[in-house]
């Protein structure tokens, strides 16, 4: 009775451990160096020298099958190298290979209306909780090489600064 009852017990303990209950949250971080010399084409006005750096955070929403149910993604970006007074005015995710400009699948938040001004020629930005789509979410994480985040400033609309995800 008693090796019945200790067997019991340990099944019971062991199976409690085993099984998730609900949904879970996962981070994959990137981290981005910027460069004026990776747009396409280089930079090769008065910010040429411009460099940066981006920390991009997808915050993923799992269920009990670890598959992605909701994304949000946190940025912070740091810019340098700047001629004094630069204004950096927009920011995104673009799909694309290194040298390949593409179109814009993730936008940060920053805006013509709300610019960033370099008077030293540096500056900072963050945005949190910026909604992804599922589907996106899946793509950078399956192919991070084939996204890019850059910078548009005023004086470079195109895109100012740039870098691989991946």
């Amino acid at each position: 009775m008693r090796k019945l009852a200790l067997l019991a017990c340990l099944t019971i303990v062991g199976c409690g451990g085993d099984s998730p209950t609900g949904p879970t949250t996962t981070d994959t971080v990137y981290t981005v160096a910027l460069s004026s010399a990776n747009e396409v084409p280089p930079i090769s006005n008065t910010e040429a020298g411009a460099t940066g750096t981006a920390t991009i955070t997808l915050h993923l929403t799992r269920d009990t099958a670890s598959t992605i149910t909701a994304a949000t993604v946190d940025f912070s970006v740091t810019l340098a190298n700047f001629p004094a007074g630069s204004v950096a005015r927009l920011a995104h995710i673009h799909t694309g290979a290194a040298g390949v400009v593409g179109g814009v699948l993730i936008d940060t938040g920053l805006t013509p209306a709300a610019p960033i001004a370099m008077p030293a020629g540096t500056g900072t930005f963050a945005f949190s909780g910026v909604t992804v789509s599922v589907e996106n979410a899946n793509a950078i994480l399956a192919n991070p090489a084939g996204y890019y985040f850059n910078v548009h400033s005023v004086l470079n609309g195109s895109g100012v600064i740039r870098g691989q995800l991946g």
